[in-house]
């Protein structure tokens, strides 16, 4: 029994959306009823109205948090990409590690790690030849296999090779980023002057930076322009020789089996190696970035619900509409013996399928402008605003099933005040209504 009164208010949804109800009027005199077709054109207009407006919320729900998602899974990628997963220094020396072999020995026994190398980090002044200097970060790798794979130098490189071999001027090589290869008009061969200040020594006139002459030998491309635009890479020895440090380091970097955990690795390792030594892994270092993108998709995600909510007042709006309009309908109904929560759920009904209609095309074109986003790349951004070249789109499961089911409950909530009025009217005074 309930599920044909169920199937008969869904029909009479139905027909009350689609606008072919018919209204039932009374003569002026005598005891006949008059049957009028009721004009369904602004009935659909406006439950159009109300479905294209939870449409256009949910598709851009979809899409802004797809791009949002898809801005910190390449963030993450291209930051793993061309650096460690974590590094170790030693805080009391100056970030100067001079017992590094038997800290490395320490980290390559940890069972979650992949492969370690020694580094040399610092900044640097870089001069092509003219009056321009480029401040820039320069970063030793070892020349061998685990040395360049932390860097991720193999996989980058665009132009040219490694800077560990033989060059033609005889001067020791560097690889410098696309961005700043670009600033300075720099090519494969070109020399190259960098100056360090570090362990500058102080004379009468001021700081004497320590110079040393490169020859380009490649140039790399990571796509996330705090490297294309200020790394530099070249051989440890060299960077070693530059500042001064003899057979010492800056640090130990190494990668994980699993860079979700880093920060567990982090930990561990930076116990057993006590002070003064300090572990970090990426998500710490990077952290004030990826809380930012956090914070954003959280902003943008409320801002963007609005648009959900101010469509579910176009529901509420239609649906007192329709119970103004068919008052003496539901009068008709009631004497006919349907309950006030009969006649309630028809208009449940109604704005649940605007919401469900909505919904579905909202979420049908949202997953498609996404995947034409994501496959065509035909939108570009400043890379040094976003860190990025190309917008990246990504749509997870879980924030899709989210925005599906928020976006009906929603509408639903919407139709808890129009069904309480319709319900509320008596037989006799929505018959007699004018």
């Amino acid at each position: 029994m309930s599920g044909e009164g169920g199937r008969f208010e869904r029909f009479i949804a139905r027909r009350y959306l689609r606008g072919t109800g018919r209204r039932l009027s009374w003569r002026p005199f005598g005891g006949n009823r008059t049957v009028d077709e009721h004009d369904s054109r602004l009935v659909t207009f406006i439950s159009s109205l109300a479905v294209g407006g939870v449409a256009v919320g949910v598709m851009a729900l979809i899409v802004v948090i797809g791009v949002l998602n898809g801005l910190q899974e390449s963030l993450r990628d291209r930051i793993l990409g061309g650096g460690p997963h974590a590094h170790v220094m030693e805080l009391e020396t100056g970030f100067r590690m001079d017992d590094w072999e038997i800290v490395l020995d320490r980290v390559r026994a940890d069972e979650d790690v992949v492969s370690a190398s020694p580094f040399v980090f610092t900044e640097i002044l870089l001069n092509a030849g003219d009056d321009y200097h480029k401040a820039s970060a320069m970063r030793g790798i070892s020349g061998d296999s685990a040395g360049t794979r932390i860097a991720g130098l193999l996989e980058h490189l665009v132009v040219g090779g490694p800077p560990f071999g033989p060059t033609e001027s005889g001067e020791p090589g560097i690889v410098v980023g696309r961005g700043l290869a670009q600033q300075l008009g720099l090519y494969e061969g070109k020399l190259v002057t960098a100056a360090s200040p570090r362990n500058a020594p102080l004379s009468a006139v001021g700081f004497s930076p320590a110079l040393k002459q490169f020859e380009v030998t490649g140039v790399f491309q990571t796509g996330l322009y705090q490297y294309d635009d200020e790394l530099v890479m070249v051989a440890l020895e060299e960077a070693q020789a530059l500042l001064g440090l003899g057979e010492g380091v800056t640090g130990i970097e190494f990668d994980v089996r699993d860079p979700w955990q880093a920060t567990e690795v982090s930990a561990r390792l930076e116990e057993g190696l006590g002070w003064p030594y300090r572990v970090e892994g990426w998500q710490e270092l990077n952290q004030s970035l990826f809380s930012a993108l956090r914070l954003e998709k959280l902003g943008m995600a409320v801002v963007l619900t609005l648009i959900v909510l101010v469509a579910s007042f176009n529901i509420i709006s239609t649906l007192v509409m329709m119970v103004a309009d068919r008052t003496r309908e539901i009068g008709i109904l009631r004497s006919m013996g349907v309950t006030a929560r009969g006649v309630g759920k028809v208009f449940t009904n109604m704005g649940l399928f605007i919401g469900v209609v909505g919904t579905a095309i909202g979420g049908t074109l949202g997953a498609l402008l996404a995947w034409a986003l994501s496959r065509y790349q035909f939108i570009t951004l400043p890379s040094d605003v976003y860190f990025l070249d190309r917008l990246p789109i990504s749509l997870a499961p879980l924030d899709v099933t989210l925005i599906l089911l928020g976006s009906v409950l929603i509408s639903y909530l919407a139709t808890i005040y129009p069904a309480r009025k319709a319900a509320a009217l008596t037989p006799v005074d929505a018959i007699r209504h004018e």
